[in-house]
C-alpha cells in the first residue's frame, strides 16, 4: 500500500520550507510518497493519508498560512495522522533541548490530536523580508540555526510512525 503524505508549510524568507524539503526528502527515502507545498495553496487533503505542517514562528505566532491552513482544513486534519513543526529560535537552543509549542501551536497539537510537534531552529540572513526581520540582522542576531540532523532524525521517526499505522 503507498502512503501519500503532505508537508505543508508557512514561510516569509524561505527558511520554514528548507525545512519542509529535508523532512520530505526523509520521508520519502524511507519509501514514503510526499508532497510538499506552501500550505496557502493546498486546496484538498483527500488524496493524502497523513499531513506534516510547520510554521515559522513570529513573536511567538506560527506563521500566518500555516494557521489559516490548519483552521481551514480542519476536519480533514481530525481525520489523520498529523505531525507539527516550528521554525524559529536564532540561537542554538532547539538543538540543546525540547522547546514547548508556542500557546497557539499547543492549541493546535490539541485540537489536532498531533502525533508530535517540534521546534527546529531557525534561519534569518541577508536579503530577508520585513522590518523586524531586517532588524534582528542588524543588531547581529542572524544565522542559520536549523540542524539538519535533528530534523532527520525526526522525520524518520515520522515515518516510522507513518508506516507503522498504515500496515505497511
Amino acid at each position: 500500500m503507498t502512503t501519500n503524505v503532505l508537508v505543508a508549510y508557512g514561510t516569509t524568507n524561505g527558511s520554514t520550507a528548507g525545512i519542509a524539503e529535508a523532512v520530505a526528502d526523509v520521508l520519502r527515502k524511507e519509501g514514503l510518497t510526499v508532497r510538499t507545498a506552501p500550505a496557502a495553496t493546498v486546496k484538498d487533503l483527500t488524496e493524502f493519508d497523513a499531513v506534516v505542517v510547520g510554521g515559522a514562528l513570529y513573536a511567538g505566532r506560527w506563521h500566518k498560512d500555516a494557521r489559516r491552513f490548519v483552521r481551514h482544513h480542519r476536519r480533514a486534519l481530525q481525520e489523520r495522522p498529523v505531525w507539527l513543526f516550528s521554525s524559529g529560535p536564532l540561537d542554538p537552543s532547539a538543538s540543546e533541548r525540547d522547546i514547548s509549542p508556542a500557546p497557539g501551536v499547543r492549541r493546535t497539537v490539541l485540537r489536532l490530536a498531533a502525533r508530535d510537534h517540534v521546534t527546529f531552529g531557525g534561519c534569518l540572513e541577508e536579503g530577508v523580508e520585513g522590518r523586524m526581520a531586517r532588524m534582528i540582522l542588524r543588531s547581529g542576531k542572524g544565522g542559520d540555526f536549523r540542524d539538519f540532523a535533528r530534523i532527520a532524525d525526526w522525520a524518520k521517526q515520522v515515518a516510522a510512525d507513518v508506516t507503522a499505522g498504515s500496515g505497511g
